[in-house]
């Protein structure tokens, strides 16, 4: 599995790339494994200020919805439009490019010291026992 070392994790199993004041946010590619087909993603938070750890959004497999929680407190700037299946684009983004094209919300980061509570890929990999 890949677990690129730019990016920081969350024990719940999101991701976060810091740029400046912004940041962009997805699902591990474990995570993506676990949950299989993801054929739908809500994020009803765009706009809003969302602290962290409080729920952004779900996503939902074939088998199961599971909860997006935020790494860093922020404002929810962005919902990737592509994985947006009411307008006819496609969730599976997220299980094919998890890291990549299935990023699934940026934010403007509020806190950014909290980014230093967060796991590298060593922590995560160890965490989940990759």
């Amino acid at each position: 599995m890949n677990f690129p070392e730019n990016l920081k994790y969350t024990k719940e199993h999101e991701w976060i790339q810091v740029d400046g004041d912004q940041a962009t946010i997805g699902i591990t590619e474990f995570a993506q494994s676990e949950l299989g087909d993801i054929v739908y993603v809500e994020v009803d938070t765009v706009g809003q200020d969302v602290s962290r750890d409080e729920v952004f959004g779900t996503v939902e497999a074939v088998k199961t919805t599971s909860d997006l929680f935020m790494p860093v407190s922020g404002t929810v700037i962005e919902f990737n439009p592509d994985l947006d299946e009411k307008a006819g684009n496609d969730p599976t983004l997220i299980n094919s490019d998890p890291y990549g094209k299935g990023w699934i919300i940026r934010i403007q980061v509020s806190n950014p010291a909290e980014v230093n509570g967060l796991l590298d890929a060593a922590a995560y990999r160890s965490l989940i026992g990759h």
